[in-house]
């Protein structure tokens, strides 16, 4: 990657983050812990906005940002029991997704260790009897 090219280029663009996104709800839509975080029978407006939500972080387009504005992580899952079990649930299908790749190593670290940064930071509760909230990301 040079200092020209975006990570969001680098990784291979819309197609890249599309893929990453894809493969990841695909585990979402066979997890029983997880599944019931999304009512909605279709999951491909939460895929769409975790594809656009990566692709701007990682410098691709701004459509996230300009559809729904600030992401507000934190926000956004709070209304959700997200414990350190739900985490666990989420890092394995990202990897699963991450791996799909096919990434050199030195695309793949500042990937992984954002997202695995990011799904631990959005643990809210370590009461893993916590009753799952209804759906309020749309």
């Amino acid at each position: 990657m040079s200092d020209e090219t975006s990570y969001y280029e680098a990784i291979g663009g819309h197609e890249a983050f599309a893929q990453l996104a894809r493969v990841f709800y695909q585990q979402v839509a066979q997890d029983e812990l997880m599944r019931p975080m999304y009512p909605e029978a279709d999951l491909g407006p939460a895929e769409e906005r975790l594809r656009m939500f990566l692709e701007q972080y990682w410098g691709g387009p701004t459509t996230y940002h300009e559809q729904r504005g600030h992401p507000r992580l934190r926000m956004r899952h709070a209304p959700f029991a997200v414990t350190p079990r739900m985490r666990d649930h989420w890092v394995a299908h990202m990897r699963v997704a991450v791996d799909s790749l096919q990434l050199s190593p030195e695309l793949e670290q500042p990937l992984w260790e954002y997202l695995e940064r990011a799904a631990s930071f959005m643990v809210n509760t370590f009461d893993e009897d916590a009753p799952h909230r209804p759906n309020l990301l749309s």
